[in-house]
């Protein structure tokens, strides 16, 4: 279910697996509680959360100070987060930036619109894996619900395994929460995980152009 990261006295970070509830769902333990009782942990916020779907770095408060700060950075964009995504269609551009509002839609799903009122801001780089799959590096600037599976549809490129968004089905959704950082206290945190499920993600052209990109924070990202 997850594993754990890195730990001080006011902050957690674990590796969530794909395909685990955030919260608590028809009785089944999600992974914020079953963080707080396998640590026994008295006193636990969750920060920010991942899609079921997603794998990845997550970040959990231990104390209410470091919970207002970290709530505070994310939600006015100051935490750098870099996702890997995969898709078997090429995206209209290589390289680029989706802005827009997001709307609820059918099926639990969510679409972009035209205004940007309070848009969703994603940056993405792409380059070629293998033959009729492509890795986009996504950098949100913002977080919204579902908004880099939303944004991947918008420029053709739905992520593998999203069939809530039009991608066939696969062996899982191939989302995966890959670098964090973030500053607390005066010290600053960064944070890398390779992805530990999924064939595509497993196999060895992914995990050579990971190596390739290094510290995906510092590549040429697009304004956003």
């Amino acid at each position: 279910m997850f594993d754990v990261i890195w730990q001080n006295e006011s902050v957690l970070v674990v590796h969530k697996h794909a395909g685990i509830d955030f919260h608590t769902d028809n009785a089944v333990p999600g992974l914020f509680q079953s963080v707080k009782a396998n640590l026994g942990l008295d006193e636990l916020y969750p920060v920010h959360r991942l899609d079921k779907v997603t794998s990845g770095l997550l970040v959990m408060a231990k104390t209410q100070m470091a919970n207002r700060e970290l709530c505070r950075q994310f939600a006015q964009g100051e935490v750098e987060k870099v996702y890997l995504a995969l898709s078997r269609k090429k995206p209209l551009k290589k390289q680029g930036r989706i802005v827009g509002d997001m709307a609820p839609a059918r099926r639990g799903a969510w679409k972009l619109l035209r205004s940007t009122d309070n848009a969703a801001r994603t940056a993405y780089l792409s380059r070629s894996l293998a033959p009729g799959i492509r890795l986009q590096c996504v950098k949100p600037k913002t977080g919204k619900t579902h908004q880099i599976r939303v944004a991947m549809k918008s420029i053709g490129a739905p992520i593998i395994g999203d069939t809530l968004y039009g991608a066939e089905p696969a062996d899982r959704v191939y989302l995966h929460a890959y670098q964090l950082a973030f500053e607390l206290a005066g010290e600053s945190h960064f944070f890398r995980c390779l992805p530990q499920s999924g064939q595509l993600f497993l196999g060895e052209a992914c995990l050579r152009v990971l190596e390739e990109i290094g510290e995906a924070g510092n590549l040429l990202w697009p304004s956003c």
